[in-house]
């Protein structure tokens, strides 16, 4: 496995059990919807969370939550859709990102983005 997809998977798998610490059930990891993907969809109480979570091994090019721009989202927005419409889910839905610093010499700096982004219908107000 390459060292940066070796990096991601760490840190899906530090914030998975982040989540699970703080309350959340982890209901599917790395979740595909045709050439989209979420990285974990969760429960809690009534809504349904999508989480992006973004892994980087230093700070040197900024935090890891900035690399989740528009055309992302927009991404994560069409999967999450398609998850409930195959799941006939009816909770609250929320997207959520969780970034991870993996420091070599240390723990791990794990920041929760609650509420990260709103779905829109369209680019730019009308």
């Amino acid at each position: 496995m390459a060292e940066h997809n070796q990096t991601g998977a760490t840190g899906e798998q530090l914030a998975c059990r982040f989540m699970e610490e703080a309350g959340y059930e982890v209901l599917e990891r790395n979740w595909k919807h045709g050439k989209h993907e979420l990285d974990i969809i969760a429960r809690k109480g009534p809504e349904l969370v999508v989480v992006e979570v973004k892994t980087r091994s230093s700070e040197q090019y900024g935090q890891p939550e900035e690399a989740v721009k528009k055309g992302k989202r927009g991404h994560l927005i069409k999967a999450a859709n398609a998850y409930v419409q195959e799941t006939g889910c009816e909770l609250g839905l929320r997207f959520d990102i969780i970034s991870v610093i993996l420091h070599p010499s240390g723990k791990p700096y794990i920041h929760h983005i609650r509420d990260a982004f709103y779905p829109t219908l369209h680019d730019r107000p009308y």
